[in-house]
């Protein structure tokens, strides 16, 4: 039996993310969406497959892409025509925003904007349908992306869903839907739409609005099961998962994760800040997420995230980052603001990558690292803007011990399915990354001191 190249090459070298553009596409009907051993949505062969390399033409994560559109950067020159500036860390760009949607902000993660930018592509007939991810009625998944074509319809997706979703079943309803769409995704997966809008040019026009989400990585559902276990339910028992509740009366990044449990209506709540850090360290994270170089989603029309800087870090009712990229989303924007629906301010640009400088350390500095590592294992990695450059020793360290972390966080609750024992399997871990990054971050505080002194009193 004959298979498919994205199998092949993408999942058997731990690159697959779960878009599942591939299965939209493939011309055979060989391959569907189905969970692997650690909690993630993979393709999987269903029959023989008798088809060209199409589906792996749409991989966002493809080694091996065309060159006209190998990089994100190549891809912006076909789809974002119209956009004024171009940073490397950001891409294609027209202005950087903090602020939120008056009407939408307390039933939203964040500020609103999404919800908000979603019902205006409605009202103004941009789009007839929105693609999203709601709560699934399916009991195989927890969320799924979604047809809206109503407000109401699009505020019950109005909060984020750290949960692995696919597009394969949604995408396939497209040719059923009249009019035009408008789909919300992370950067893999706005790349992922845009590599088959550029193989099916028919679909620029009918997927007519891209809104980005800032990622900060997709999780495995261990990650939720975990984060029930340590609410009080059983892993298997959770119902209803809410990972972003918010505290109106503390800081924005004191939120708490609930759920349901099968057979109440009790709701099971945790702090975040006392499950300790569920994002620095990479636990539950896929692989491929290490080979993303794309921090602000620079694909879309309009990326949205979270404003991780003073002021607004300190009001728990939560406050979006904005980034346009083309002339719509300026105009919706603009009009928000002049109508006074949204309270919403230009952020300038040294503050914008401040609030993402995590992420850029992370996936552009630390890139280097990983990529040399999976190269010596005799794996292979896709092309990347980034990580050409030799990181500090210190560096690399925290980068090679997170990659551990990374891994070894899916085979232990594979084991355990059990909170307190994960927790105590990974706490020697969790102390070596500890250590590591308080060295690399006591190194890197001396060297910027240092280099302000030397500045100050040698060049003034």
């Amino acid at each position: 039996m004959s298979i498919p190249k994205v199998i092949d090459i993408v999942v058997n070298n731990n690159l697959c993310i779960g878009c599942g553009t591939c299965v939209y596409v493939c011309p055979s009907n060989a391959i569907e969406m189905k969970w692997d051993d650690y909690g993630f949505l993979i393709p999987t062969q269903l029959s023989s497959c008798d088809s060209d390399n199409t589906c792996l033409q749409v991989c966002p994560f493809n080694p091996f892409p065309e060159k006209e559109v190998e990089t994100e950067d190549e891809l912006a020159e076909f789809f974002l025509e119209n956009t004024i500036n171009k940073h490397t860390k950001i891409g294609k760009y027209n202005k950087i925003y903090a602020g939120f949607s008056k009407e939408y902000r307390l039933t939203s993660s964040s500020g609103g904007l999404a919800t908000y930018i979603f019902t205006q592509l409605l009202k103004r007939g941009v789009v007839n349908h929105i693609l999203s991810v709601k709560e699934s009625s399916n009991t195989n998944f927890k969320y799924e992306y979604a047809i809206s074509s109503h407000k109401k319809e699009i505020e019950l997706a109005s909060k984020t869903k750290y949960y692995p979703v696919s597009l394969s079943g949604v995408l396939k309803e497209l040719n059923n839907l009249e009019g035009k769409v408008a789909i919300v995704g992370v950067a893999c997966f706005i790349k992922s739409i845009r590599l088959v809008q550029h193989k099916q040019p028919i679909l620029k026009e009918k997927i007519a609005f891209l809104v980005g989400i800032i990622c900060g990585g997709i999780k495995s559902k261990f990650f939720t099961e975990y984060l029930a276990e340590k609410a009080g339910v059983k892993y298997n028992e959770y119902l209803k998962p809410e990972f972003r509740v918010k505290d109106f009366n503390s800081k924005a990044s004191d939120y708490s994760f609930e759920c349901n449990k099968t057979g109440n209506n009790r709701k099971y709540t945790i702090k975040m800040k006392n499950v300790g850090d569920m994002w620095g360290t990479g636990l539950f994270k896929a692989n491929a997420c290490d080979f993303c170089d794309d921090v602000t989603t620079e694909l879309s029309d309009i990326s949205l995230g979270d404003a991780w800087l003073n002021p607004f870090i300190n009001d728990g009712k939560g406050t979006n980052v904005v980034v346009t990229r083309s002339p719509l989303a300026d105009i919706i924007i603009e009009e928000g603001i002049e109508s006074g629906e949204l309270y919403v301010k230009e952020l300038p640009l040294d503050k914008f990558l401040n609030s993402q400088k995590g992420s850029y350390n992370h996936r552009h500095i630390g890139l280097h690292t990983r990529i040399q590592k999976t190269l010596r294992d005799g794996k292979i990695v896709p092309p990347k803007r980034f990580g050409k450059q030799r990181s500090s020793l210190d560096f690399r360290l925290v980068q090679l011990i997170r990659m551990k972390v990374r891994r070894k966080s899916l085979v232990t609750w594979k084991e355990t399915t059990n909170s307190l024992f994960f927790d105590k399997k990974m706490k020697n871990s969790l102390k070596k990354l500890q250590k590591a990054t308080q060295i690399y971050h006591y190194k890197k505080a001396f060297i910027d001191r240092f280099k302000i002194f030397i500045k100050r009193y040698f060049f003034y």
